[in-house]
C-alpha cells in the first residue's frame, strides 16, 4: 500500500511531467458523483437545450458521474492544452467574402494531438506505479470535462458555461485521465466573472437564456456542426460569415489577456488555407476536394454537403454578387439540403 507521502510525491512528479509534455493546466478532482453537476445536467436536458444530440441523453448515466462511467475510477487528472491563438478571431467579421473558421478547427484535429500526450502521461503514470489503472478522454466520451475541470481547479465555467482559466483565458483543449490511484486533491477554482456579461452580450443568436446557461439550439457551433438539416431562417442572417463553429463568446472575454500559449501550441498553429479562406473556393468543392482539402482535420467529421450548407448561408449574407455564380451552380445539388441553403443565398445575393 503507497503511503500518504509517497502519493503526495507522485502527485508533483505526475504535474511536472505533464507540463513537461505541454499540458498547460493540471488538477486532481474525486471520480464520485457530485449532486450539483448531475443536478445541473438533468435540468439542462429536461429543457431540451442539448438539441439533436440525442447522446447527450441516452449515456446521461455515464455522463453524471466519472464512477458513472468507470465504477472503479478513484480520481480524474483534469488537463489542458493552451490554444491560444496569435491573431484577432473577429478580425474577419467585416470581410463577408471570407470564412470563418473557428480558431480550433484552423489546425491539426486536437484530437489526435491531446489524446497522443494523454496517452504518454498514463503510460508514465503506470510505470511511476504499477497498480494504477488508466482511462484517457478527449471529447468523444461521455466525460463532462468543463465541470471535472472546474473541480480540479484548472478554470471555472464561466457564464459562456466554457472553462475560464486565469492564466489561460478561453482558450484550452480538455483531456481527462480516470485513474484507480487515490492521487492528492487540487482545490476546485473560483467563479471569477463577477458582474462582466461581454460574452452574453456577443452572442449573434442569443443562444443563452440567462448566465451560465446555453440552448445549444441557438448557438452557433452547435448549428453549424452538429445540426442536420435546414438551419431555421431566422438564425441564417446572424451566422454572418461562420462556416463552422463560433469564437465570439471566447474571443472577447477579458482573462484572455493573461493567455499564453503552451510550447506546444505550434502544433495547432493554423493551416494558412484555412485561415482566411475565400468563399467562393469553399462552394466549388465536390466530396472528393472537400475530404483532400480537409484530411486531418475535424471539420472532415461533418462532410461535404453540411459543410456547403454553412458556406451558402455565408454567401447569402455576404452581400457578394461575385459569388452569384458559385451559388447558382448549386441550386440543384443532389443534396435537397444544399439546393435549400442555395436558393435561400441567391435571394440575398445582390444583382449582378
Amino acid at each position: 500500500m503507497v503511503n500518504a507521502g509517497a502519493t503526495l510525491d507522485l502527485g508533483k512528479r505526475l504535474e511536472n511531467k505533464a507540463r513537461e509534455l505541454g499540458f498547460a493546466a493540471f488538477g486532481v478532482t474525486s471520480a464520485a458523483e457530485d449532486p450539483v453537476r448531475a443536478e445541473r445536467l438533468e435540468q439542462w436536458l429536461g429543457e431540451g437545450h442539448h438539441g439533436s444530440m440525442e447522446w447527450m441523453e441516452t449515456r446521461q448515466h455515464h455522463r453524471r458521474s466519472p464512477q458513472g462511467l468507470w465504477s472503479e475510477a478513484q480520481r480524474v487528472i483534469a488537463l489542458g492544452m493552451s490554444y491560444a491563438p496569435a491573431h484577432d478571431p473577429l478580425a474577419l467579421e467585416a470581410h463577408g467574402e471570407r470564412a470563418r473558421i473557428s480558431v480550433y478547427a484552423q489546425g491539426k484535429d486536437y484530437h489526435d494531438l491531446v489524446k497522443k500526450r494523454l496517452k504518454a502521461l498514463a503510460r508514465w503514470l503506470v510505470a511511476e506505479a504499477p497498480e494504477a489503472e488508466v482511462k484517457v478522454f478527449v471529447d468523444t466520451a461521455p466525460v463532462m470535462e468543463k465541470p471535472l475541470g472546474e473541480a480540479a481547479g484548472i478554470g471555472w465555467q464561466g457564464k459562456h458555461t466554457n472553462l475560464v482559466s486565469p492564466e489561460h483565458g478561453s482558450w484550452l483543449f480538455l483531456g481527462a485521465i480516470y485513474t484507480t490511484l487515490d492521487l492528492p486533491l487540487t482545490a476546485p477554482q473560483r467563479d471569477q466573472c463577477g458582474s462582466c456579461r461581454a460574452c452574453l452580450d456577443a452572442c449573434p443568436t442569443d443562444a443563452f437564456p440567462s448566465p451560465y446557461r446555453l440552448d445549444a439550439r441557438r448557438c452557433i457551433s452547435y448549428l453549424t456542426i452538429e445540426h442536420k438539416g435546414p438551419i431555421a431562417e431566422e438564425l441564417r442572417a446572424a451566422l454572418g460569415n461562420r462556416i463552422y463553429g463560433c469564437d465570439d463568446c471566447l474571443a472577447v472575454c477579458p482573462w484572455n489577456k493573461f493567455a499564453q500559449a503552451s510550447h506546444a501550441a505550434r502544433e495547432f498553429l493554423p493551416r494558412a488555407e484555412l485561415a482566411a479562406p475565400r468563399l467562393a473556393e469553399l462552394l466549388a468543392l465536390d466530396d472528393a476536394g472537400f475530404r483532400s482539402v480537409f484530411s486531418g482535420s475535424p471539420i472532415k467529421r461533418i462532410g461535404r454537403n453540411r459543410f456547403v450548407r454553412n458556406c451558402l448561408y455565408a454567401a447569402g449574407n455576404s452581400g457578394d454578387a461575385a459569388l452569384l455564380a458559385p451559388v447558382e451552380a448549386l441550386l440543384n445539388d443532389e443534396d435537397p439540403v444544399v439546393a435549400d441553403a442555395a436558393r435561400w443565398a441567391l435571394d440575398q445575393l445582390p444583382a449582378g
